[in-house]
């Protein structure tokens, strides 16, 4: 019988019994941003998504400034979840990106182990107070920069000096509409991640 997970997503996939390591992600970043979209492309299973049309209320809260299109928005959680090589099982839980919903976003990052921070390079400035909100949890981030089509493109060593990324934070330039570039970014925090994991003790 085959081991490997279920990628029907048209059904729900389980897991087999085999021992695996399984990681729980907050994937984050401000309103409008491509959060519930990367979670979409990356999943293995049908997504759990909580969306609701955005209504005239909102958009009086909500700056829909450059997003011309945003018609919807994640009033509680998105999730996937995605199985890498040596049995790493990635559990993605997307959370709101208005500060309205912070309570929320606090209890959704509970118990996780890092957090992928979507950053749009239009409005690079929204991304600080969701960053400030990571580190606070004391979670391990890196940064994906979502490419939007009419976004300015910037080195990375530009965008590094512009967030203010700490060496060690892993940055990553992607398309959430792409698997491959989005599976890089999701790898790249669970490396971050399992490097700041306390090691086993050698029991010789």
């Amino acid at each position: 019988m085959d081991s490997a997970p279920s990628t029907d997503r048209t059904g729900v996939g389980y897991l087999p019994t085999a021992a695996r390591t399984l990681m729980k992600l907050v994937v984050t970043g401000p309103f409008g941003v491509g959060k519930t979209t990367l979670i979409r492309t990356l999943s293995e299973i049908p997504t759990l998504h909580t969306e609701e049309a955005m209504t005239q209320s909102s958009t009086l809260l909500d700056d829909t400034a450059g997003l011309p299109d945003k018609t919807t928005t994640t009033v509680a959680i998105d999730f996937g979840r995605l199985t890498v090589p040596d049995d790493l099982v990635l559990y993605m839980f997307g959370t709101p990106g208005q500060e309205r919903f912070l309570p929320l976003w606090e209890d959704i990052a509970r118990g996780a182990l890092g957090a992928l921070v979507l950053v749009d390079t239009r409005r690079l400035g929204d991304s600080f107070a969701v960053m400030d909100m990571v580190e606070e949890q004391g979670l391990p981030y890196a940064v994906a920069v979502n490419r939007f089509p009419d976004a300015p493109a910037h080195s990375d060593e530009v965008l590094r000096k512009h967030l203010d990324l700490a060496p060690g934070t892993p940055l990553i330039q992607c398309d959430a509409r792409e698997r491959r570039g989005s599976i890089d970014a999701l790898i790249a925090l669970a490396e971050h991640v399992l490097t700041r994991l306390p090691q086993p003790e050698d029991p010789s």
